[in-house]
Order: C-alpha cells, then sequence, then structure tokens
C-alpha cells in the first residue's frame, strides 16, 4: 500500500499544553495530535514538527507531517477530519500531500517567532494568557540597537537553557526587530533555527538591558560572552508564539 506524506499547518493554544514533544507525564500538542491519527488509522502514527515548542508557547503557523495509509481520505480532507478529533486548543489550517522525503523539522529553512509585550493601563483578562504585561513603555530605538546586533551568525550560547543539547551553539539570525501595533510592542525574530529557550531569554536580555539603559556595546559584549550566567531572566512563556516556518516552495 502507498503511503502519502501528509503536511498539516497547525495552530494551537500552548496555556494548558507541557509543550510540544510527548513526555511521560503532562498533556503535549503532539500527544493529542498523535491520538487523533490513532483514532483515525486505528494504529499508531508518528510525526515530525518544525519546532518543539515549550510549554505555555503557543503557535500561530506550526508545521508537521507524517505518512498516511489512508486512501479514504483526499489531501485536503485531513485538516477537516483531525479536526474533528481534535481538542477546541488545536486546530489544523490547512492539508496537503508533499514529496516523500519532505521533513517539516529537515526542510525548514526558515522560523519566525514573535512575542508580545503589552502597554495598556490595565491587565487585560482577555490577552493575559497571550502576551505580558509591562507598566512603562520602553525606548524601542534603544531595544532596536540591541535587536540589531543578533542579526548574522552568532554563537548563543548565552542565550540557551541548560537542557540544551546542541553540540554547536550558532545560529543565523536573518532578522531581530521590535515594532508597536496599537497598544502592543512586538518583538519579531527570524532564524535558521533556535535553541532551547533562546527566543524568551533574548526577549529577557533585551528588556533588561534597556531598562538599565545599557549601550549597544554592553548588550554586544553578553552576546559575545557566551556565558548563560550574562543573560537576563527568561521571558514568560505566555507571550511567546511560533508565528511561521519558511520552506524552499514557500
Amino acid at each position: 500500500m502507498c503511503n502519502r506524506n501528509i503536511r498539516l499547518d497547525l495552530s494551537y493554544d500552548g496555556t494548558d499544553f507541557s509543550g510540544w514533544q510527548i513526555q511521560s507525564k503532562g498533556r503535549t500538542v503532539q500527544g493529542v495530535l498523535e491520538a487523533a491519527l490513532l483514532a483515525m488509522h486505528k494504529h499508531p502514527v508518528k510525526t515530525t514538527a518544525a519546532g518543539r515548542t515549550d510549554a505555555g508557547v503557543h503557535a500561530k503557523g506550526q508545521v508537521l507531517n507524517f505518512f498516511s495509509d489512508l486512501r479514504t481520505i483526499g489531501d485536503e480532507k485531513y485538516r477537516d477530519a483531525l479536526n474533528y478529533y481534535l481538542p477546541h486548543d488545536v486546530r489544523v489550517l490547512r492539508s496537503c500531500s508533499v514529496a516523500d522525503d519532505f521533513s517539516a523539522r529537515f526542510s525548514a529553512r526558515k522560523r519566525v517567532y514573535k512575542y508580545f509585550l503589552y502597554f495598556g493601563s490595565v491587565d487585560l483578562p482577555c490577552i493575559h494568557r497571550y502576551a505580558v504585561r509591562y507598566r512603562k513603555k520602553p525606548d524601542i530605538m534603544l531595544l532596536n540597537s540591541y535587536a540589531s546586533i543578533l542579526i548574522g551568525e552568532h554563537d548563543f550560547t548565552t542565550f540557551a537553557a541548560s537542557g540544551e543539547m546542541s553540540k554547536s551553539k550558532k545560529r543565523i539570525v536573518y532578522s531581530s526587530c521590535f515594532y508597536m501595533r496599537g497598544e502592543f510592542l512586538i518583538y519579531q525574530i527570524c532564524a535558521d533555527s533556535f535553541l532551547y529557550k533562546m527566543v524568551r531569554s533574548i526577549v529577557g536580555t533585551l528588556i533588561e538591558a534597556e531598562r538599565e539603559q545599557k549601550t549597544a556595546t554592553e548588550f554586544c559584549s553578553i552576546l559575545n560572552a557566551e556565558n548563560r550566567s550574562y543573560a537576563g531572566t527568561t521571558a514568560p512563556a505566555r507571550g511567546l508564539f511560533l508565528d511561521k516556518v519558511e520552506y524552499d516552495e514557500t
């Protein structure tokens, strides 16, 4: 029987998940998705994701793939079929068949994350799960003077959490900037890939550096130190979204 390689574009609210990857304890996005695939296929189906988001981190544009031996479901119908089995906080946005050698993880060229900071006068309940409130609006020009330093290929050991297992801590950052949207300050970063908790560590360090009015040169020294003790406090998970993943064909 011919198996099809199916790509899914996925969105989820990470608040009530212990991250993407299946664990011995805790509810995970991969766990509920593979449970839905099991219900459809009547046998286990393994998935590969573009990125393993941490507990509490959300996704607007996660991508994954799996091989399916079902012949009764059209490529685009996997979306509706899976959404029938999935809980309300996970939705398949699109499904299609792709080449057998496509891997959501290894075929990805760029990953884009966004972090949301809120500067409203009241901590609104409707956004509390998706943004972190700061009482004082920071100096955006100063923040961007730091953020631009991250662009290019660097060793990001300073911003890697203790659980990072990669042999090389070098990553290529294609863009890094802050911008305002209404009462939200958004940090957007695009890179080939990211280390464990790298984006949240960067955001926390950027905010602390601005609060302490450090110079761009001082922030550059933090990056070049290649030492986790130089980084600031890791920003809370709830403000972080995996926004999109880019591939050669897109």
